[in-house]
């Protein structure tokens, strides 16, 4: 099966519903998939549910899709970074499930390892407990949270070979493979794309198992703070 798309719409047609779950790889602008982005707000589809640490800045990155209105729902760790999920969650127009950081990752990784789900004792005795069972383990609380698994993921790795497999670079490494694992398609985007067996199989973080199609896209190398002290 010929993996490799020339672009990133044509590497997500036939894939995008209404009312879908997907994950976007990324932590804050690091290694997010732009291309994929772009091309699902191209695409026009609506009421989504997007699992991702966090939704980009305003106006670039998963922002864009916050500004046409596409997102119905976030699942996230981190929100801070973009004013107009602020406001489309005050006012109600933008769903939120809040998770701790550790928790938003484990979930995603036990449902890409089929378990369905764990306890921990993270957010015991706060709004994170809300509604959900508890246990005692050793004489201590414990929460369970629900694995999560999404109909799409779209990662952003640095190198990717023909079939698939992936290499992530330092910190844009974050969420990216554990995305991979846990949706029913992957579609990767890479900055370099190269034929089998130029990767070293020792340095693989994705296997190409997990990744359905692949793209190389164009790449911007956002900051997104800058603080730099006053010219004396």
């Amino acid at each position: 099966m010929k993996k490799v798309h020339p672009d990133a719409a044509t590497a997500l047609a036939g894939l995008l519903r209404d009312d879908m779950v997907i994950m976007a790889g990324g932590f804050g602008l690091c290694g997010i998939p732009e291309n994929l982005i772009d091309a699902i707000k191209d695409s026009g589809v609506k009421r989504l549910t997007v699992i991702s640490n966090n939704c980009g800045v305003d106006g670039f990155g998963l922002g864009k899709l916050l500004e046409t209105r596409q997102i119905r729902k976030m699942i996230s760790s981190y929100v801070g970074e973009n004013k107009l999920f602020a406001q489309q969650y005050l006012s109600g127009d933008l769903e939120l499930e809040f998770n701790p950081q550790g928790t938003l990752a484990e979930r995603i990784r036990a449902g890409g390892a089929g378990i369905p789900a764990f306890f921990t004792k993270t957010g015991v005795g706060t709004l994170v407990a809300e509604g959900k069972e508890t246990r005692q383990f050793n004489g201590e609380t414990h929460l369970m949270e629900r694995a999560l698994v999404a109909d799409l993921a779209i990662v952003k790795a640095w190198k990717g070979d023909t079939e698939g497999n992936l290499v992530f670079r330092k910190t844009a490494r974050n969420f990216n493979p554990i995305m991979a694992t846990a949706a029913k398609v992957t579609v990767a985007e890479v900055e370099i794309l190269v034929e089998p067996g130029e990767i070293d199989s020792d340095t693989v973080h994705t296997p190409g198992i997990y990744v359905s199609r692949i793209l190389r896209g164009m790449h911007e190398k956002r900051i997104e703070q800058r603080t730099v002290r006053k010219v004396a």
